[in-house]
């Protein structure tokens, strides 16, 4: 068995598209979680027509997503930072203070995309950010980085139910730490910015946390926590989240780029971080607030 959900965040799922979707299909009944905004039937087989409907429903802003039944609830959330737990890319926004943000930007773009290796792209990043005094770091945190919506309800919902959560970044952990603690993650991980008298010196710690360590990441709590990757929902948008994407039970590609969403069958564009407890069957009247 399987469940197609419809998810929007413009509030206006209208009954009689889900009563098509779901008659066309041969659904079971239709469950609101949340009037106008999430609504998902029963069905037995994926459709061959899957991706066609997808991309019809992705011009009224509608999110589609079919998956099994089986295991939906999880028990771990696996999140990357930027642009997916909160709106920045922390390496960009230093950059514009160390006057090199265009530059920095088109490199981000590129290594997120997949068309860069992504620990050359970071260390030529990083590189540029040589002298840059270490107090910008509590300035860019304080006045440029802001939560994405929705992710402190996600946080607050799954931690109630049970869920452990990790933010695992390519980022560095300056940010990681304050982030991890302001939404109410329990562990962090992310690359080291190195400094010397107050000053980055233009060098990250080795060695880098990319794809691969974020692959390291969901192995080993997984194993620490005794659950199994299928118990684990991981979020992320770019080419060095693909890896715990695909071995998460759950990989949801959130507003990701192009080039990252193709190679996922979860993809939400136009719901924000609640999309995640709508996947796992939460209606509205469930969600913590923090």
């Amino acid at each position: 068995m399987y469940i197609a959900s419809l998810i929007t965040s413009a509030g206006a799922l209208e009954p009689a598209l889900i009563d098509a979707l779901r008659n066309a299909w041969g659904g079971g009944d239709v469950i609101w979680l949340s009037p106008d905004e999430a609504a998902e039937f029963s069905i037995t087989t994926i459709p061959e027509n899957r991706w066609d409907v997808w991309a019809d429903l992705q011009k009224q802003h509608v999110d589609l997503v079919v998956q099994p039944v089986k295991n939906r609830r999880k028990k771990m959330l696996l999140a990357d930072m930027d642009s997916t737990m909160i709106n920045q890319e922390c390496i960009d926004e230093l950059a514009d203070e160390a006057g090199v943000g265009d530059h920095v930007k088109d490199i981000t773009a590129q290594a997120m995309n997949g068309e860069l290796d992504f620990d050359g792209a970071l260390i030529e990043r990083v590189g540029l950010l040589k002298g840059l005094d270490v107090s910008v770091i509590d300035d860019v945190l304080r006045n440029r980085i802001t939560h994405a919506a929705g992710g402190a309800i996600l946080l607050e919902t799954m931690r109630a139910n049970g869920a452990y959560a990790a933010l695992v970044s390519g980022g560095f952990t300056a940010f990681t730490q304050q982030v991890a603690h302001d939404l109410g993650f329990h562990e962090n991980r992310a690359n080291t910015l190195i400094t010397k008298n107050n000053a980055l010196t233009g060098e990250v710690g080795h060695p880098i946390l990319g794809r691969e360590a974020k692959i390291q990441a969901l192995e080993e709590i997984t194993i620490k926590l005794d659950i199994d990757e299928s118990d684990v929902i991981a979020v992320g948008d770019g080419a060095n989240d693909l890896g715990m994407l695909h071995r998460a039970g759950a990989g949801v590609a959130l507003h990701a780029k192009e080039s990252v969403a193709a190679q996922c069958d979860i993809r939400i564009n136009h719901g924000d971080l609640t999309a995640l407890l709508y996947l796992q069957g939460y209606t509205r009247d469930e969600f913590v607030t923090p």
